[in-house]
C-alpha cells in the first residue's frame, strides 16, 4: 500500500476532535482487471482514467501516479447512473492494469451487468471481492502526527489514500476482511455508520443511490466537477455529450447542497423527491436524502439565501441551505 505522508500529516491536525474516526462502509468492490482494463473503463466514466494507470506526463518520482480516482457512470442521455471511486493495485505503468471499482453496495449486480454488456471482446476481468473491507476514515484533532505509525502497517492496509472527492472526507482504507484495524491506525475508534453520514451530509457530499437517483441525478449539478470527478479533455465516453455542452455554456442553475431542518426529519416517510418551497409557495428544489436533522438537496442556487421549508404530508419543516466551506471560492458566484 501507498500513502502519501505530507498529506496525511497536514490532513490529521484538521477537523473533528479525538482521535480518527473509522466507518466500515457497506459499499462494495469490484476488481476490473487485464491488459484493456483501463482503456475500457476510459469509455464509461467522466474521469480520465488513463491518469490512474499512466500518471500525467511528468517523470514518475515528480508526478506519481494517484491512487485513487472519483468518477461517474453515465447513460446515454447523460444522467448518473452509478458514482465509483477507482483504487490503483497495481505498482508502475509497466504491470497489467489491476483496478478496485468502489461502488454503492446496492448496485453490485447493476453495475455488473453494466460492464459487461460493453465489454465485448476486451482483454478484461470483472469479479466482485468479497474478501476485502472498505472503511472511511475521518481524522479527528488530537490524532497527533500518525503518519509515521502508518507507514509501519502498511502491509496490512492493501490502500490507503486521501479521499479523491475532497479533503474533507478524509481517507479511504481497503483491508482484508478481520484486519485489527488498531495495528493499521493506533488509537482509532471504530465509529457508527450514521455519524459517517451525518458527515457527509454537513459537508454536501453526495454517495450512492439515494444522494445520486440513477437515471435522474445530473453529475454537474451532482457537483462532479467540484469533486475532482470529471475530465473535459480527455475523449468521448457514454453520456459525454450533454455533460460537455452544459460546462462549456458554463451555467448551473441547481447544485446539491447541504441542508439543515429546523426539526429531526421523521425517519422514513418522506417521500423520494420531496419538493422545497421558497415563502411565497414556489418550488425551489427537492430533497434527496437525510438523517436527524441534516441533509442534502438539489435546489436553485438563486433560492438558497431565501426562508425554505420541506412540505412532509401538508407538514411544513422549515430548513436552511448554505455552500460549503471546500467549494472553490468562485463557486457561489
Amino acid at each position: 500500500a501507498t500513502t502519501t505522508l505530507p498529506g496525511l500529516r497536514r490532513l490529521w491536525r484538521g477537523g473533528g476532535s479525538g482521535a480518527a474516526a473509522c466507518f466500515q462502509l457497506s459499499r462494495a468492490l469490484l476488481a476490473v482487471r487485464g491488459a484493456e482494463a483501463a482503456i475500457f473503463l476510459q469509455g464509461l466514466l467522466t474521469n480520465d482514467v488513463t491518469r490512474l494507470v499512466e500518471g500525467d506526463g511528468a517523470p514518475p518520482p515528480a508526478a506519481g501516479l494517484p491512487r485513487a480516482l472519483y468518477a461517474h457512470a453515465l447513460n446515454v442521455q447523460g444522467r448518473c447512473l452509478y458514482d465509483v471511486i477507482l483504487y490503483r493495485l497495481h505498482e508502475s505503468p509497466e504491470e497489467e492494469p489491476h483496478i478496485l471499482l468502489e461502488c454503492d453496495g446496492g448496485v453490485l449486480e447493476a453495475i455488473q451487468k453494466h460492464l459487461k454488456l460493453y465489454k465485448i471482446r476486451r482483454k478484461v476481468n470483472i469479479a466482485p471481492c468479497l474478501d476485502l473491507s472498505l472503511w472511511a476514515i475521518v481524522p479527528g484533532e488530537q490524532a497527533g502526527d500518525i503518519a509515521d505509525s502508518l507507514a509501519k502497517s502498511a502491509d496490512q492496509a492493501l490502500i490507503l489514500t486521501p479521499d479523491p472527492r475532497t479533503e474533507v472526507m478524509g481517507w479511504r482504507l481497503i483491508t482484508k476482511k478481520g484486519a485489527n484495524l488498531s495495528e493499521i491506525i493506533p488509537g482509532s475508534q471504530i465509529g457508527n455508520i450514521q455519524d459517517y453520514h451525518r458527515h457527509r451530509y454537513k459537508k454536501g457530499i453526495p454517495e450512492g443511490v439515494k444522494d445520486l437517483p440513477p437515471g435522474v441525478a445530473l453529475p454537474l449539478e451532482s457537483n462532479l466537477a467540484y469533486m475532482n470527478g470529471i475530465s473535459f479533455t480527455k475523449g468521448c465516453y457514454i453520456g459525454q455529450e450533454l455533460t460537455a455542452r452544459t460546462h462549456h455554456m458554463g451555467v448551473i442553475r441547481k447544485r446539491l447542497l447541504p441542508v439543515h431542518f429546523s426539526a429531526p426529519l421523521p425517519k422514513d416517510s418522506i417521500p423520494e423527491g420531496a419538493e422545497i418551497l421558497t415563502e411565497s409557495g414556489k418550488s425551489a428544489g427537492k430533497f434527496r436524502a437525510g438523517g436527524g436533522e441534516l441533509g442534502i438537496a438539489l435546489l436553485r442556487l438563486a433560492n438558497i439565501n431565501e426562508p425554505l421549508c420541506l412540505n412532509i404530508a401538508g407538514d411544513k419543516v422549515k430548513l436552511t441551505a448554505n455552500i460549503p466551506e471546500w467549494w472553490p471560492k468562485t463557486a457561489s458566484k
